[in-house]
C-alpha cells in the first residue's frame, strides 16, 4: 500500500531573535473538532515585531521555534470529525486564543481571561501553540467564523485587531452621543477612531507623536480632530514639591502629561474633557495624560500594553470619579467585528493596509515594521503577509 501524501505547509519560524527561517512541515489532517485553513492573509502587530526583534514580548521569552501571526484568515481545506457547521472552500476568519472552556472565566462568557489560554504565537505557554505565517494550519472548528459578503481575507485579517478595541468600547460601555478621545494612532487606535464613529460617538480627537499618523487619521475622516504632543515643547520641567522633600522624575512626569493633557482639550475647545478616553500606546505618559483628559465622571480605558508598572496620578482620578479601566484581549466579539467589516460603515478601513509581502519576504516584513516608513518616506501602518490560495501557486 503506498503511503499516504499529506500536503507541504510552508511556515516562517522564529528561532531566536532577528533569526526568521522559512521551512517546510507537513500539513497533518485536522483532528476531530478541527478544520484545517489554508492562511491567506496574516497582519503583523507589535506583539510579532517584539518577538521578532528581541525573542520575547514582555515577560514572555521564545523557548522554542515558533511561528508567529494570529490577525489572520484564509479558506478552508479539510474538516475533522464533529464539525458540522463549516464546509470545504469557505473563507474565515482565525480567532487565535484557545480557551479551556470549563474553567470560571469560560463559563462566565470572559474567556479571554482563561486562566489556561493557549493563545496561537505567544510564548506565554509551553510547549507554544504555533501562529498563522504559515499556508496550512488545524485549528480548532469552533474559533473559525465565516466571512461575511464583501469581506476580503485581508480584511478579515483585521477582525482581531478590531476586536480588541470591540472588546476595550463595550468595557467603557460607549454610548451614541459620547465624545472620545484617541492617544496613539497606529492601527488600533486608528481603529479605535473608526469605530467609534461608527458607534455614534459625537465627537472622535486623536493625538499622537507621529505627524504622519495624525495626517493619515485625519486625510481619511477618521478623527474629527488632531493633536500633535510635542515632546520638546517642555524638555526639562522644575521638580515639583511633595510633602517628603523634593519631586521625583515621576512628579516631572504627571506634570508634563497633564499640560500636554490641557493643551489638547484647548486646541480642541473642549476644556471639560472627553467622556471616553482610549490610550492605545502602553506609553506611562500617555495614561497620565488620559486621566487629566477624561472629563468628570468619564473613564479611560488602558487598551495599549505597555510597562508592567507605571505612576498614575490616582488623587486626579479618584476627586473627580474617573474609571480607570483595564482591557486584555477580547471574547465573544468576532461576529460584531465581521459584520462590520462586511458592512462598509467603517471609515479607512481599507486604507489601514499599507504594505504587503509573500510569506517567503516576512523578514522583510518585519524590518519594515521596524522602520516605520518605506524607501519613499511614507509610512508604515498595517503590514500584511501574503499566501496565494491553494491551486493559484
Amino acid at each position: 500500500m503506498s503511503p499516504v501524501a499529506y500536503p507541504v505547509s510552508t511556515a516562517a519560524v522564529l528561532h531566536a531573535s532577528l533569526d526568521l527561517r522559512i521551512e517546510q512541515r507537513t500539513a497533518w489532517p485536522p483532528r476531530a473538532g478541527e478544520a484545517q485553513i489554508a492562511i491567506l492573509s496574516t497582519g503583523l502587530c507589535g506583539s510579532d515585531l517584539h518577538y521578532y526583534t528581541h525573542g520575547r514580548n514582555g515577560d514572555f521569552a521564545v523557548r522554542e521555534p515558533l511561528v508567529l501571526g494570529h490577525e489572520a484568515a484564509g479558506v478552508i481545506t479539510a474538516i475533522g470529525d464533529g464539525v458540522s457547521h463549516l464546509e470545504v472552500g469557505q473563507f474565515v476568519a482565525i480567532e487565535a486564543g484557545v480557551m479551556c472552556r470549563a474553567c470560571s472565566n469560560c463559563l462566565g462568557g470572559r474567556y479571554n481571561l482563561c486562566s489556561r489560554m493557549r493563545f496561537a504565537s505567544s510564548a506565554k505557554t509551553f510547549p507554544h501553540l504555533d501562529g498563522t505565517l504559515q499556508t496550512r494550519m488545524n485549528h480548532p472548528a469552533h474559533l473559525l467564523h465565516p466571512l461575511p459578503e464583501h469581506c476580503s481575507p485581508e480584511r478579515g485579517a483585521l477582525a482581531e485587531p478590531l476586536s480588541v478595541v470591540l472588546h476595550a468600547l463595550r468595557r467603557a460601555q460607549l454610548q451614541p452621543g459620547h465624545s472620545v478621545f484617541v492617544i496613539g494612532t497606529g492601527s488600533i487606535g486608528i481603529l479605535a477612531c473608526s469605530v467609534a464613529k461608527a458607534l455614534g460617538a459625537s465627537r472622535v480627537a486623536a493625538a499622537d507623536i507621529n505627524r504622519g499618523r495624525l495626517a493619515f487619521t485625519k486625510a481619511h475622516g477618521l478623527a474629527d480632530d488632531v493633536y500633535h504632543i510635542d515632546l520638546s515643547a517642555n524638555p526639562s520641567l522644575p521638580r515639583v514639591p511633595t510633602k517628603g522633600g523634593p519631586g521625583a522624575p515621576a512628579d516631572e512626569s504627571i506634570r508634563r502629561s497633564r499640560e500636554n493633557a490641557m493643551a489638547a482639550l484647548d486646541a480642541f475647545g473642549a476644556p471639560d474633557g472627553f467622556d471616553v478616553v482610549m490610550e492605545c500606546t502602553g506609553v506611562e505618559a500617555s495614561a497620565q495624560m488620559g486621566i487629566f483628559a477624561a472629563r468628570t465622571g468619564g473613564k479611560l480605558m488602558l487598551v495599549g500594553m505597555g510597562t508592567s508598572t507605571m505612576s498614575l496620578p490616582i488623587s486626579a482620578a479618584a476627586t473627580r470619579e474617573v474609571d480607570i479601566l483595564g482591557t486584555f484581549r477580547y471574547a465573544n466579539t468576532y461576529p460584531s467585528a465581521l459584520a462590520l467589516l462586511g458592512s462598509g460603515v467603517l471609515r479607512g478601513v481599507d486604507h489601514l493596509v499599507t504594505h504587503r509581502f509573500p510569506l517567503d519576504r516576512a523578514a522583510e516584513a518585519f524590518a519594515l515594521m521596524r522602520k516605520g516608513v518605506d524607501e519613499n518616506g511614507d509610512i508604515v501602518l498595517k503590514v500584511v503577509v501574503e499566501a496565494p490560495r491553494p491551486g493559484h501557486q
